[in-house]
Protein backbone atom coordinates (compact mmCIF):
# COMPACT_ATOMS: atom_id res chain seq x y z
CA UNK A 1 0.00 0.00 0.00
CA UNK A 2 1.62 3.00 -0.93
CA UNK A 3 1.21 6.94 -1.97
CA UNK A 4 2.72 7.73 -5.08
CA UNK A 5 3.88 10.91 -6.18
CA UNK A 6 5.10 12.51 -9.80
CA UNK A 7 6.32 15.77 -8.88
CA UNK A 8 7.10 18.04 -12.14
CA UNK A 9 8.47 14.92 -14.19
CA UNK A 10 10.22 15.32 -17.48
CA UNK A 11 11.81 12.80 -19.66
CA UNK A 12 13.72 13.61 -22.66
CA UNK A 13 15.00 11.42 -25.09
CA UNK A 14 17.71 13.52 -26.62
CA UNK A 15 15.37 16.44 -28.62
CA UNK A 16 12.05 14.11 -28.10
CA UNK A 17 9.91 15.04 -25.15
CA UNK A 18 8.29 11.70 -23.71
CA UNK A 19 6.64 13.27 -20.61
CA UNK A 20 6.67 17.12 -19.77
CA UNK A 21 5.70 18.31 -16.43
CA UNK A 22 3.48 15.60 -15.26
CA UNK A 23 2.50 16.64 -11.57
CA UNK A 24 0.16 13.78 -10.31
CA UNK A 25 -0.51 12.20 -6.63
CA UNK A 26 -1.87 8.98 -6.32
CA UNK A 27 -3.44 8.30 -3.65
CA UNK A 28 -2.80 4.83 -1.33
CA UNK A 29 -5.35 2.23 -1.86
CA UNK A 30 -6.82 3.87 -5.03
CA UNK A 31 -7.35 2.60 -8.74
CA UNK A 32 -5.30 4.89 -11.05
CA UNK A 33 -5.80 4.96 -14.42
CA UNK A 34 -3.26 6.73 -17.12
CA UNK A 35 -5.41 6.92 -20.58
CA UNK A 36 -4.49 8.35 -23.66
CA UNK A 37 -4.20 7.37 -27.27
CA UNK A 38 -0.31 5.80 -28.25
CA UNK A 39 2.88 7.88 -27.75
CA UNK A 40 0.86 9.89 -25.01
CA UNK A 41 3.27 8.96 -22.41
CA UNK A 42 1.74 6.63 -20.37
CA UNK A 43 4.15 3.88 -20.65
CA UNK A 44 6.98 6.23 -20.11
CA UNK A 45 5.64 7.05 -17.05
CA UNK A 46 4.70 3.49 -15.88
CA UNK A 47 8.48 2.83 -16.83
CA UNK A 48 9.94 5.94 -14.64
CA UNK A 49 8.00 4.61 -11.83
CA UNK A 50 9.32 1.26 -11.81
CA UNK A 51 13.03 2.32 -12.48
CA UNK A 52 13.74 1.21 -15.76
CA UNK A 53 14.41 4.86 -16.97
CA UNK A 54 15.26 8.16 -14.79
CA UNK A 55 13.70 11.53 -15.09
CA UNK A 56 15.21 14.23 -16.64
CA UNK A 57 13.89 16.27 -14.35
CA UNK A 58 11.24 16.26 -11.23
CA UNK A 59 11.50 13.71 -8.43
CA UNK A 60 9.00 10.79 -7.75
CA UNK A 61 8.18 9.88 -4.07
CA UNK A 62 6.59 6.16 -3.01
CA UNK A 63 5.07 7.30 0.85
CA UNK A 64 6.91 10.62 0.16
CA UNK A 65 10.55 9.07 -0.07
CA UNK A 66 12.18 9.96 -3.09
CA UNK A 67 12.85 6.82 -5.61
CA UNK A 68 14.63 8.66 -8.59
CA UNK A 69 17.89 7.32 -7.44
CA UNK A 70 16.60 3.88 -6.28
CA UNK A 71 17.16 0.47 -8.10
CA UNK A 72 14.48 -1.34 -9.39
CA UNK A 73 14.09 -3.82 -7.07
CA UNK A 74 14.43 -1.53 -4.08
CA UNK A 75 11.54 0.36 -5.01
CA UNK A 76 8.96 -3.05 -3.99
CA UNK A 77 6.56 -2.36 -6.99
CA UNK A 78 5.05 -5.15 -8.49
CA UNK A 79 4.21 -5.18 -12.84
CA UNK A 80 1.73 -6.96 -14.81
CA UNK A 81 2.90 -6.52 -19.16
CA UNK A 82 0.96 -5.69 -21.75
CA UNK A 83 3.05 -9.51 -23.37
CA UNK A 84 1.86 -11.62 -19.89
CA UNK A 85 5.68 -12.36 -20.16
CA UNK A 86 4.55 -16.00 -18.63
CA UNK A 87 7.36 -18.68 -18.83
CA UNK A 88 6.29 -21.04 -21.57
CA UNK A 89 8.46 -24.04 -19.69
CA UNK A 90 6.66 -23.24 -16.30
CA UNK A 91 3.31 -24.35 -15.09
CA UNK A 92 1.40 -21.77 -13.90
CA UNK A 93 1.95 -23.34 -10.46
CA UNK A 94 6.05 -22.57 -10.88
CA UNK A 95 5.00 -18.99 -12.82
CA UNK A 96 3.20 -18.11 -9.49
CA UNK A 97 5.91 -18.96 -7.21
CA UNK A 98 8.69 -17.99 -9.21
CA UNK A 99 9.44 -14.17 -7.63
CA UNK A 100 9.24 -15.64 -4.45
CA UNK A 101 11.19 -18.20 -4.80
CA UNK A 102 14.48 -16.06 -6.59
CA UNK A 103 13.83 -13.85 -3.43
CA UNK A 104 14.85 -16.89 -1.07
CA UNK A 105 11.02 -16.48 0.47
CA UNK A 106 10.81 -19.75 2.64
CA UNK A 107 8.58 -22.53 0.78
CA UNK A 108 5.54 -22.52 3.64
CA UNK A 109 5.46 -19.46 3.21
CA UNK A 110 5.24 -19.35 -0.79
CA UNK A 111 2.53 -22.30 -1.00
CA UNK A 112 0.46 -20.09 1.75
CA UNK A 113 0.53 -17.21 -0.92
CA UNK A 114 0.03 -19.55 -3.72
CA UNK A 115 -3.39 -20.87 -1.95
CA UNK A 116 -4.23 -17.28 -1.26
CA UNK A 117 -3.45 -15.57 -4.81
CA UNK A 118 -5.08 -18.80 -6.20
CA UNK A 119 -8.28 -18.65 -4.60
CA UNK A 120 -8.81 -15.16 -5.09
CA UNK A 121 -8.20 -15.71 -9.07
CA UNK A 122 -10.36 -18.84 -9.59
CA UNK A 123 -7.29 -20.36 -11.04
CA UNK A 124 -6.42 -23.33 -8.39
CA UNK A 125 -7.60 -25.64 -11.02
CA UNK A 126 -5.32 -24.44 -13.84
CA UNK A 127 -1.92 -24.73 -11.40
CA UNK A 128 -0.80 -27.73 -13.25
CA UNK A 129 -0.96 -25.97 -17.07
CA UNK A 130 1.66 -24.50 -19.13
CA UNK A 131 0.79 -21.59 -20.55
CA UNK A 132 0.45 -23.18 -23.80
CA UNK A 133 -2.77 -25.06 -22.28
CA UNK A 134 -4.47 -22.36 -20.99
CA UNK A 135 -7.16 -19.83 -22.76
CA UNK A 136 -6.37 -15.73 -23.16
CA UNK A 137 -8.01 -15.33 -20.25
CA UNK A 138 -6.39 -17.89 -17.97
CA UNK A 139 -3.19 -16.51 -18.64
CA UNK A 140 -3.84 -13.18 -17.69
CA UNK A 141 -5.37 -14.27 -14.27
CA UNK A 142 -1.91 -16.00 -14.23
CA UNK A 143 0.22 -12.87 -14.89
CA UNK A 144 -1.73 -10.86 -12.35
CA UNK A 145 -1.61 -13.68 -10.00
CA UNK A 146 2.53 -13.70 -10.45
CA UNK A 147 2.34 -9.73 -9.87
CA UNK A 148 0.18 -10.53 -6.96
CA UNK A 149 2.34 -13.40 -5.14
CA UNK A 150 4.68 -10.32 -3.57
CA UNK A 151 3.37 -8.00 -1.04
CA UNK A 152 4.16 -4.99 -3.41
CA UNK A 153 3.71 -1.31 -2.34
CA UNK A 154 1.91 -0.99 -5.96
CA UNK A 155 0.68 -3.25 -8.67
CA UNK A 156 1.50 -1.81 -11.95
CA UNK A 157 -0.73 -2.63 -15.03
CA UNK A 158 0.57 -2.06 -18.75
CA UNK A 159 -2.32 -2.39 -20.73
CA UNK A 160 -2.78 -5.56 -19.58
CA UNK A 161 -6.23 -7.37 -21.40
CA UNK A 162 -5.46 -5.45 -24.80
CA UNK A 163 -4.85 -8.83 -26.27
CA UNK A 164 -8.49 -10.40 -25.04
CA UNK A 165 -11.40 -10.93 -27.51
CA UNK A 166 -14.16 -8.25 -26.42
CA UNK A 167 -15.95 -10.25 -23.69
CA UNK A 168 -13.11 -11.48 -22.26
CA UNK A 169 -12.08 -7.92 -21.75
CA UNK A 170 -15.60 -7.07 -19.78
CA UNK A 171 -15.40 -9.68 -17.61
CA UNK A 172 -11.46 -8.65 -16.60
CA UNK A 173 -12.17 -5.46 -15.61
CA UNK A 174 -14.90 -6.52 -13.34
CA UNK A 175 -12.36 -8.82 -12.14
CA UNK A 176 -9.31 -6.48 -11.83
CA UNK A 177 -11.94 -4.02 -9.63
CA UNK A 178 -13.00 -6.63 -7.39
CA UNK A 179 -9.82 -7.88 -7.12
CA UNK A 180 -8.60 -3.73 -6.36
CA UNK A 181 -11.46 -3.58 -3.73
CA UNK A 182 -10.45 -7.10 -1.93
CA UNK A 183 -6.71 -6.81 -1.54
CA UNK A 184 -6.74 -3.00 -0.66
CA UNK A 185 -3.93 -1.98 -2.70
CA UNK A 186 -2.91 0.62 -5.11
CA UNK A 187 -3.44 -0.13 -8.65
CA UNK A 188 -2.13 1.81 -11.37
CA UNK A 189 -3.67 1.40 -14.61
CA UNK A 190 -1.95 1.95 -18.47
CA UNK A 191 -4.87 1.96 -21.35
CA UNK A 192 -5.36 3.63 -24.43
CA UNK A 193 -9.37 1.81 -24.32
CA UNK A 194 -11.37 4.24 -22.70
CA UNK A 195 -14.11 2.05 -21.98
CA UNK A 196 -11.03 -0.19 -19.60
CA UNK A 197 -10.64 3.27 -18.13
CA UNK A 198 -13.74 4.75 -17.39
CA UNK A 199 -15.16 0.99 -15.50
CA UNK A 200 -12.15 0.34 -13.42
CA UNK A 201 -10.53 3.69 -12.38
CA UNK A 202 -11.27 5.92 -8.98
CA UNK A 203 -9.97 8.81 -11.10
CA UNK A 204 -7.93 8.36 -13.85
CA UNK A 205 -5.26 11.11 -15.61
CA UNK A 206 -5.40 12.11 -19.41
CA UNK A 207 -2.44 12.54 -21.19
CA UNK A 208 -1.80 14.12 -24.40
CA UNK A 209 1.94 14.10 -25.64
CA UNK A 210 3.34 13.57 -22.64
CA UNK A 211 1.32 16.40 -20.59
CA UNK A 212 -1.47 15.83 -18.36
CA UNK A 213 -4.41 17.53 -19.43
CA UNK A 214 -6.78 16.58 -16.55
CA UNK A 215 -7.04 14.51 -13.81
CA UNK A 216 -10.70 13.36 -12.06
CA UNK A 217 -13.09 10.98 -11.30
CA UNK A 218 -14.32 9.26 -14.94
CA UNK A 219 -18.03 10.55 -14.25
CA UNK A 220 -16.84 14.01 -13.65
CA UNK A 221 -14.33 14.38 -16.62
CA UNK A 222 -16.68 12.61 -18.86
CA UNK A 223 -19.65 15.29 -17.98
CA UNK A 224 -17.00 18.40 -17.89
CA UNK A 225 -14.23 17.78 -20.40
CA UNK A 226 -11.70 20.73 -19.41
CA UNK A 227 -10.90 20.62 -23.57
CA UNK A 228 -11.63 19.88 -26.52
CA UNK A 229 -8.96 17.28 -27.04
CA UNK A 230 -10.34 15.11 -23.60
CA UNK A 231 -14.31 15.76 -24.62
CA UNK A 232 -13.13 13.73 -28.21
CA UNK A 233 -11.07 11.06 -26.06
CA UNK A 234 -14.85 9.54 -24.45
CA UNK A 235 -18.04 8.70 -25.59
CA UNK A 236 -18.46 6.26 -28.13
CA UNK A 237 -19.64 7.10 -30.38
CA UNK A 238 -17.51 10.57 -29.58
CA UNK A 239 -18.74 14.30 -28.98
CA UNK A 240 -20.03 15.84 -31.73
CA UNK A 241 -18.66 19.71 -33.07
CA UNK A 242 -20.46 22.25 -34.28
CA UNK A 243 -17.62 25.04 -35.27
CA UNK A 244 -19.25 28.97 -34.77
CA UNK A 245 -18.60 31.47 -32.91
CA UNK A 246 -19.55 33.26 -29.56
CA UNK A 247 -19.96 36.80 -28.35
CA UNK A 248 -18.54 37.39 -24.65
CA UNK A 249 -20.75 40.18 -23.62
CA UNK A 250 -23.91 37.98 -24.08
CA UNK A 251 -22.92 34.68 -24.59
CA UNK A 252 -24.59 34.03 -27.78
CA UNK A 253 -23.85 31.19 -30.15
CA UNK A 254 -23.64 31.16 -34.30
CA UNK A 255 -22.77 28.42 -36.26
CA UNK A 256 -20.69 29.22 -39.20
CA UNK A 257 -24.04 28.69 -41.49
CA UNK A 258 -25.75 31.03 -39.98
CA UNK A 259 -28.43 28.72 -39.39
CA UNK A 260 -28.14 27.89 -35.90
CA UNK A 261 -28.30 29.93 -32.58
CA UNK A 262 -27.90 29.69 -28.88
CA UNK A 263 -28.38 31.99 -26.37
CA UNK A 264 -25.83 30.62 -23.06
CA UNK A 265 -25.57 33.79 -21.04
CA UNK A 266 -22.80 35.66 -20.12
CA UNK A 267 -19.11 34.45 -19.34
CA UNK A 268 -15.96 35.85 -18.16
CA UNK A 269 -14.47 36.59 -21.31
CA UNK A 270 -13.37 38.99 -23.96
CA UNK A 271 -16.58 40.67 -25.26
CA UNK A 272 -15.76 40.53 -28.81
CA UNK A 273 -16.71 37.82 -30.35
CA UNK A 274 -14.48 34.23 -29.76
CA UNK A 275 -14.11 31.27 -32.31
CA UNK A 276 -15.45 28.13 -30.53
CA UNK A 277 -16.38 24.69 -30.82
CA UNK A 278 -20.27 23.70 -29.64
CA UNK A 279 -20.19 20.02 -28.25
CA UNK A 280 -22.65 17.96 -27.53
CA UNK A 281 -22.77 13.95 -26.83
CA UNK A 282 -25.09 11.74 -29.19
CA UNK A 283 -26.64 10.58 -25.78
CA UNK A 284 -27.94 14.02 -25.09
CA UNK A 285 -29.54 14.64 -28.31
CA UNK A 286 -33.19 14.07 -29.03
CA UNK A 287 -35.17 14.33 -32.49
CA UNK A 288 -37.65 17.23 -32.70
CA UNK A 289 -39.92 17.66 -35.45
CA UNK A 290 -38.68 21.75 -35.51
CA UNK A 291 -36.64 23.94 -33.37
CA UNK A 292 -33.36 22.11 -33.34
CA UNK A 293 -30.36 21.30 -35.62
CA UNK A 294 -31.78 20.70 -38.68
CA UNK A 295 -30.45 17.73 -41.77
CA UNK A 296 -30.84 14.67 -43.52
CA UNK A 297 -30.51 11.45 -42.52
CA UNK A 298 -27.45 9.27 -44.11
CA UNK A 299 -27.29 6.64 -42.05
CA UNK A 300 -29.06 4.60 -39.48
CA UNK A 301 -26.89 1.71 -37.17
CA UNK A 302 -29.74 -0.38 -35.33
CA UNK A 303 -27.70 -1.84 -32.15
CA UNK A 304 -30.86 -3.22 -30.13
CA UNK A 305 -31.08 -1.22 -27.30
CA UNK A 306 -30.07 1.89 -28.86
CA UNK A 307 -29.53 3.37 -32.67
CA UNK A 308 -27.44 5.67 -33.80
CA UNK A 309 -28.42 8.00 -36.39
CA UNK A 310 -26.33 9.70 -38.38
CA UNK A 311 -27.38 13.27 -39.52
CA UNK A 312 -25.91 15.69 -41.89
CA UNK A 313 -25.87 18.78 -40.69
CA UNK A 314 -24.09 20.79 -43.60
CA UNK A 315 -20.46 21.44 -42.86
CA UNK A 316 -20.08 17.71 -40.82
CA UNK A 317 -21.53 15.03 -39.53
CA UNK A 318 -23.78 14.92 -36.69
CA UNK A 319 -24.45 11.57 -34.45
CA UNK A 320 -27.44 10.77 -32.11
CA UNK A 321 -27.95 7.72 -30.14
CA UNK A 322 -31.53 7.22 -29.44
CA UNK A 323 -32.76 4.52 -27.40
CA UNK A 324 -34.65 1.53 -28.73
CA UNK A 325 -35.14 1.13 -32.40
CA UNK A 326 -37.75 3.79 -33.31
CA UNK A 327 -35.20 5.75 -35.74
CA UNK A 328 -35.95 7.91 -39.05
CA UNK A 329 -35.49 6.21 -42.43
CA UNK A 330 -32.34 7.26 -44.37
CA UNK A 331 -32.63 10.59 -46.58
CA UNK A 332 -35.89 12.05 -43.76
CA UNK A 333 -35.45 15.42 -42.83
CA UNK A 334 -35.24 15.99 -39.08
CA UNK A 335 -33.87 18.05 -36.37
CA UNK A 336 -31.61 17.40 -33.40
CA UNK A 337 -32.58 19.18 -29.97
CA UNK A 338 -30.28 19.34 -27.54
CA UNK A 339 -30.90 20.69 -23.34
CA UNK A 340 -28.19 23.44 -22.83
CA UNK A 341 -27.19 22.20 -19.62
CA UNK A 342 -25.90 19.09 -21.65
CA UNK A 343 -23.94 21.42 -24.68
CA UNK A 344 -20.08 22.64 -23.79
CA UNK A 345 -18.78 25.53 -25.67
CA UNK A 346 -14.57 24.86 -26.25
CA UNK A 347 -12.25 28.09 -27.52
CA UNK A 348 -10.89 27.33 -31.16
CA UNK A 349 -7.47 28.75 -30.45
CA UNK A 350 -6.42 26.50 -27.86
CA UNK A 351 -9.68 24.04 -26.98
CA UNK A 352 -10.17 25.47 -23.83
CA UNK A 353 -13.24 24.86 -22.38
CA UNK A 354 -15.47 28.18 -21.61
CA UNK A 355 -17.48 28.07 -18.34
CA UNK A 356 -20.65 30.39 -18.23
CA UNK A 357 -21.56 31.40 -14.91
CA UNK A 358 -24.08 29.55 -12.37
CA UNK A 359 -25.56 33.18 -11.45
CA UNK A 360 -27.99 32.74 -14.87
CA UNK A 361 -29.71 29.98 -13.20
CA UNK A 362 -31.05 26.65 -14.11
CA UNK A 363 -33.54 28.65 -16.45
CA UNK A 364 -31.06 29.69 -18.50
CA UNK A 365 -29.02 26.82 -18.70
CA UNK A 366 -32.03 24.35 -19.75
CA UNK A 367 -32.83 26.78 -23.10
CA UNK A 368 -33.05 24.35 -25.97
CA UNK A 369 -31.02 24.91 -29.44
CA UNK A 370 -33.22 26.90 -32.25
CA UNK A 371 -33.33 26.81 -35.77
CA UNK A 372 -33.28 30.12 -37.41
Amino acid sequence: MAQIEFDHVTKRYGDVVAVRDVTVTVEDNEFFCFFGPPSSGKSTLLRLLLGLEKPTEGEIRIDGRPVNGLAPAARNLAMVFQNLALFPHMSARDNLRFPLVERGVAADIIEKRLVAVADKLHIAHLLGKHPAHLSGGERQRVAIGRALMRDAAAYLMDDPISALDARLREEMRVELKRLQREIGHTFIYVTHDQEEAMSVADRMAILEHGMVRQVDEPDAIYDRPASRYVASLLGSPPMNFIAGEIAGATGEFHDERGKLKLSLGPFSGDPAKVAVELGFRPEDAELANEDGISGRVVSVEPLGPYTIVVVDGGSQMLKAMIKGQQAPAVGDNVSLRVSSSRIAIFRRDDGRRIDFGERHGERQRERTTEAL
